[in-house]
């Protein structure tokens, strides 16, 4: 997460994709319909080698809708499947960035094996459309008998995958961004309300007049993970990695200090903002006051301070945290330092919360501006631009089968509100 996924960015699988137009167009338009009253009927016609989407009406009624080859436009397919006819294979994403190595079998995937599929046109204004659903290795999309489908007033068949394809239109994405409302895409590429609940057997009413054509911005909900489409222009304003790495060296460069160990915090580079470091600024989030990592001021469940904790509490400046270097995050006692559970008292102004390490926000597609990164994720310890935070702390994501809740979008854990806080750095005293 934040810019790569935990075991590395590699082939189809990675935190980011770029879609290009093809060498050879692989696009494909509806052609021929067939109406089918045999199961060997369908196979027949299954079988021929072209695209096709089965809507299985009864046990002895099949709609057959074959695809033939479009010249114009090129497809893109998104799923969870690794087979060869997905060329972005997706997992979920486990809010708050995942433990590398957790096995994810554990919890059984709500994304679609072939979840939906992005259509290009090869020529200006390049617009491409979203639909649900994904051609699988055989080249077809099935509806069986327990999916939503209907016949549309027009005579063409269309349905809703099991968990659906959710997207949302932002309004004027980046520079003054309003979120939409959040929408159902069908398998023709319909734009529908949202369903009573995520897989409910009946769909919304259709949205007429909107599109399934993605803009910069645009978010797509495969119910377990969210993507985020930037278009090329839309990239061109935003920042690049080499703008974020000189964001960090000015902050490095005002030499932040710790006011309790007076010693100069430092964001480690890019690349490194995954393990915790020795001079990692650290944030109590109530206040937004950054420190160096150090011990003082913990409080117990109970809201008291620790036995001991009082006699320091005035006159002497709490003991500088030079003695533990060596302590890895990992083998820090379960409720001590930078446990979410752990409320800390900012040694400052005294209001008590979470106390958590500062991460640079490293996925530049995610910045709705190129401002200093003055601002952090609340709980997850986050940092971005102040317009970026507010963003997406504004922005409800799709969460279970029908809540909605915004979520950083470097790690996906879920934030609080209000889920940013203003940084707040002590200068060098000299």
């Amino acid at each position: 997460y934040n810019g790569s996924l935990p075991s590395g960015d590699r082939g189809r699988r990675k935190s980011h994709f770029a879609l290009y137009r093809r060498a050879k167009a692989n696009g494909v338009k509806p052609s021929t319909v067939h109406i089918l009253n045999t199961p060997q009927d369908s196979k027949a016609v299954n079988s021929r080698g072209q695209h096709s989407i089965s809507f299985t009406l009864s046990r002895n009624q099949t709609v057959v809708v074959e695809y033939c080859h479009d010249n114009n436009t090129d497809m893109f397919q998104i799923g969870r499947s690794t087979e060869s006819p997905i060329d972005f294979v997706v997992m979920d994403t486990s809010g708050g960035g995942g433990k590398e190595g957790e096995d994810p079998s554990v919890a059984p995937s709500t994304i679609s094996r072939f979840a939906c599929r992005v259509v290009c046109e090869r020529h200006p204004p390049y617009t491409a459309r979203i639909y649900a659903a994904g051609f699988d290795s055989s080249k077809n999309i099935f509806l069986g008998e327990k999916a939503t489908k209907w016949k549309n007033p027009d005579g063409h068949m269309d349905g809703l995958t099991t968990n659906g394809v959710l997207v949302m239109h932002p309004e004027g994405f980046p520079e003054d961004s309003r979120q939409g409302l959040w929408r159902e895409i069908s398998v023709c590429g319909d734009v529908y309300a949202l369903r009573e609940t995520r897989s409910g057997p009946s769909r919304g009413t259709l949205a007429e007049g909107e599109s399934s054509a993605l803009r910069d911005g645009s978010l797509v909900d495969l119910c377990g993970a969210t993507l985020l489409w930037r278009t090329g222009e839309g990239l061109l304003k935003a920042p690049t990695l080499r703008h974020l790495e000189a964001l960090r060296q000015e902050l490095n460069a005002a030499r932040p200090q710790c006011p309790v160990g007076l010693s100069t915090l430092a964001f480690p580079s890019l690349p490194r903002s995954h393990s915790l470091e020795e001079r990692q600024p650290w944030v109590y989030l109530t206040c937004g006051h950054v420190h160096g990592r150090h011990d003082w001021g913990q409080r117990s469940e109970g809201g008291r301070r620790h036995p001991g904790d009082e006699e320091q509490e005035d006159d002497e400046a709490p003991p500088p945290h030079h003695h533990h270097h060596h302590q890895s995050p990992a083998s820090a006692p379960p409720l001590a330092r930078g446990s979410p559970l752990a409320r800390r008292e900012c040694p400052l102004c005294r209001s008590v919360g979470p106390y958590v390490p500062l991460w640079l926000g490293c996925e530049p597609a995610v910045y709705v501006d190129a401002s200093a990164p003055t601002h952090a994720l609340v709980p997850c310890g986050h940092v971005c631009s102040e317009r970026s935070a507010r963003y997406w702390a504004e922005t409800p994501l799709p969460h279970g089968t029908h809540a909605f809740r915004p979520a950083c979008p470097f790690c996906s854990a879920a934030l609080s509100t209000p889920g940013w806080t203003r940084l707040i750095f002590q200068g060098p005293i000299d």
